[in-house]
């Protein structure tokens, strides 16, 4: 009677599970769905959707900070040189860029997994979709490989430029981004820290610019006439997009909408601050006056230096940080000047030694989320000086391999009384400014040191 009792009873909650059952496994693909978009978070996304532009509209804030200190018959080659890079950069970032950088579990390279955008889709990558993140990360690509024509300008010919930038981002710059910044890379797995490119970025185009402008030898005029600024207020216009795009560089490196991206923004405004400081009182000392160009220079260094620091120190320490990196880089680029090395506007000393700078002392004053030599870790500082090295190394040397092989096919720089006529008409036919009532027409053979052009 108690046996036929408790069957009954086992057969009732048979009844009323089996259809719950039924029903839970009918709707389980959505809720599976649900709980997918439940990771998606609406505020960390708004911030990257931000950031992304904020980074990209650095690339055109370079063009002008550039385009401004170069003189006016290069001014459209030197900004073309960055606008460029939203067309090449970005297409073969999406095509295999992207899946060399952060495809993969290899310690040195990614693979081609995700080639030609291969599964990066809506699906979530931490908070943020995937896609937004691979955006993302994009912008850094563009702006690296733009970062490099500051020491090129002036002579190297357009066609192998974009050349070079395009084999140097996908055989250079996307393994060194799987090094630092994919899991599974050889520095990733030593405890680097470099926040948002303090090596990934600075150093690498520093190490590519100093490499550059050594195999392209110097310009034609160099050292026989003053090559000044032609636009200030564009060098200042550039230096103001590009510290308020930084915002997005460095606090969008948190890749949320939270503390540590807000750390990051303070960082990015309080240590170019520090660097201006210094560098004016050096400029007071050494040029007896606060120059603008001085000013927007040290603007830059202070956002480079703390690029590796900002989401890893306290705003105190990312303030003497601004104001240290502003004394090598000042030294470098007033010894520079000196000396036959024509890096036409010192990427390697702000960006390079910038860069350099602000990653080891990512590695004394690291307190947020890591630990450096002030928290008891002095192994950071080692750590963070082999990576520069390596960064260095490998991209002196790939930039220099690339260079020679194009060499083979194309020369580099147009014959040097073309050159002193400006880029801009090589290159693009076209001038900055005009010079007359009309336009002026010239004809291929007068580019080619042909017969005369004809007035328009």
């Amino acid at each position: 009677m108690t046996i036929t009792k408790g069957l009954g009873s086992v057969g009732r909650v048979i009844r009323v599970a089996a259809p719950v059952a039924l029903l839970l496994l009918l709707l389980a693909p959505g809720m599976v769905a649900a709980q997918e978009e439940a990771m998606i978070s609406g505020a960390d996304t708004s911030w990257m959707l931000m950031s992304t532009g904020l980074v990209l509209f650095m690339t055109a804030g370079l063009a002008f900070f550039y385009g401004g200190l170069v003189t006016s018959k290069n001014v459209l080659n030197t900004m073309m040189m960055s606008f460029i890079t939203f067309g090449f950069a970005g297409v073969l970032w999406a095509v295999a860029g992207y899946s060399l950088a952060f495809g993969g579990e290899g310690p040195f390279v990614g693979n081609l997994s995700m080639a030609f955008l291969n599964g990066v889709g809506l699906q979530p990558n931490g908070t943020i979709p995937d896609i937004l993140y691979m955006a993302f990360q994009g912008t850094f690509y563009i702006i690296t490989a733009a970062l490099i024509s500051g020491a090129v300008i002036g002579r190297m010919k357009f066609g192998p430029y974009i050349t070079f930038i395009s084999l140097w981002g996908l055989l250079v710059y996307a393994p060194v981004c799987h090094w630092v910044w994919n899991s599974n890379g050889w520095i990733a797995g030593m405890g680097a820290l470099d926040f948002a490119g303090g090596a990934v970025v600075h150093v690498n185009a520093g190490a590519a610019a100093f490499a550059s402008a050594i195999v392209l030898g110097k310009r034609s005029e160099y050292g026989r006439h003053a090559m000044l600024p032609h636009n200030v207020p564009f060098v200042l216009l550039g230096a103001g997009i590009l510290w308020f795009g930084w915002m997005g560089f460095n606090g969008g490196s948190a890749v949320a909408a939270n503390e540590i991206a807000a750390l990051g923004v303070v960082n990015t405004m309080l240590a170019p601050a520090g660097t201006l400081v210094v560098w004016s009182l050096l400029d007071v000392a050494f040029a007896k006056h606060i120059t603008a160009v001085g000013a927007a220079t040290g603007i830059v260094v202070g956002l480079v230096a703390v690029t590796p620091a900002a989401g890893f120190v306290s705003p105190m320490a990312s303030i003497a940080i601004g104001a240290i990196a502003a004394f090598p880089s000042y030294f470098i680029i007033r010894w520079r000047a000196g000396t036959r090395l024509d890096d036409s506007l010192d990427v390697f000393a702000a960006h390079g030694v910038g860069g350099a700078t602000g990653a080891l002392l990512t590695g004394v004053f690291a307190t947020v989320g890591a630990e450096g030599l002030v928290a008891g870790n002095p192994a950071q500082v080692g750590i963070q000086a082999i990576t520069i090295l390596a960064v260095f190394v490998y991209s002196a040397l790939g930039s220099v391999v690339i260079l020679k092989v194009i060499q083979l096919v194309s020369a580099l720089r147009p014959a040097s009384d073309a050159e002193r006529r400006g880029m801009d008409l090589i290159s693009h036919g076209e001038e900055g400014y005009a010079t007359g009532d009309g336009a002026v027409l010239i004809l291929d053979e007068e580019l080619n040191g042909g017969s005369a052009a004809t007035a328009a």
